[in-house]
């Protein structure tokens, strides 16, 4: 082998032993990446007929079209609930259980789909609502991003519920990846939920939101600190992020940190607010105001000392 790649092989494989990061253990392969994808993109087309594709539906055929993707759906989810669930058991499991086990919750899943899909519809309609620019509720499904990322959160929080590892967490980065907004699977979220243009948007784990809430681009949801056991290791499991009551709206940029903080319900977080403690219900939380300085251009030269000119109000 020409530049010593059997060198390179070799090294790749003792990299492999003692590192991880392959795929490759007998019986229990993780998920496939390239799976998933075609399975929100399929989900989508369920949820939504004639929105995420080429050719609108004809209302003869609905019935014979969705009745091939549900067949369709039932073996490609099964296939990687399966293997989510096979690289979480131990060798006493047999394969037979987890087919079994991934077939039941693959058909459960189904189940939920119109239940999924019915506060999938208050979501679109507070996104109708709640932005003066839209000018359809198909306007709002065709190219409202934080459709497509509340769509599979919700789906993938189904599967979260139901136990299944990995598989809910690659569907919410899939929907990240391609919307910008990052919603953990594991979060609880009411009906009316709408994200405003969305960019940077991030919803741990553990939160827990009511209905009719409205956030902006930017907002964290997020953590305040990680506390560690004796062995100096993180503590799973325990809660870790915000609630939100009902009501709430949250201006761009802000960031609302901590397990125990509760914003109250009718409650207003300005831009770029930073909070760590809860708030009462119907709050206020603003900054001071900020002083401005206002320049005249055509004043300021190349090394020339900069002087502020009064703002006039006009």
């Amino acid at each position: 082998m020409d530049c010593e790649q059997k060198q390179i092989v070799d090294e790749l494989l003792k990299s492999y032993q003692e590192a991880g990061g392959i795929n490759n253990i007998d019986g229990a392969n993780y998920p496939s990446k390239r799976a998933v994808p075609g399975i929100c993109e399929e989900l989508l087309r369920i949820l939504f007929p004639g929105f995420f594709e080429e050719h609108a539906l004809c209302s003869n055929e609905t019935e014979m079209v969705i009745a091939e993707r549900m067949c369709g759906m039932l073996e490609r989810l099964r296939v990687e609930v399966n293997r989510s669930l096979r690289s979480r058991a131990d060798e006493s499991v047999s394969k037979g259980e987890t087919s079994d086990l991934a077939h039941k919750i693959v058909c459960d899943f189904l189940h939920e789909l119109p239940e999924v899909r019915s506060i999938l519809s208050t979501d679109v309609q507070a996104a109708y609502d709640g932005d003066p620019a839209a000018k359809s509720i198909e306007e709002i499904i065709l190219s409202y991003p934080c459709i497509e990322a509340i769509a599979i959160q919700r789906l993938a929080h189904v599967l979260y519920n139901a136990k299944v590892p990995l598989l809910p967490r690659m569907m919410t980065e899939w929907a990240h990846e391609k919307t910008g907004i990052d919603i953990h699977p594991g979060a609880q979220i009411g009906s009316h939920f709408f994200i405003d243009h969305g960019t940077g948007v991030v919803i741990g784990e553990t939160c827990v939101i009511g209905s009719r809430v409205k956030l902006y681009h930017g907002v964290t949801l997020g953590a305040r600190s990680f506390p560690k056991d004796g062995e100096g290791h993180i503590v799973k499991g325990i809660k870790r992020h915000p609630d939100v009551e009902d009501d709430v709206t949250i201006y761009p940029n802000a960031t609302v940190l901590g397990g125990d903080t509760v914003i109250g319900e009718g409650s207003t977080i300005g831009g770029n607010v930073f909070l760590m403690k809860s708030v009462p219900p119907h709050s206020l939380v603003a900054l001071e105001d900020q002083e401005h300085r206002v320049l005249d251009k055509r004043a300021v030269r190349p090394g020339s000392p900069i002087v502020a000119v009064p703002a006039t109000g006009s």
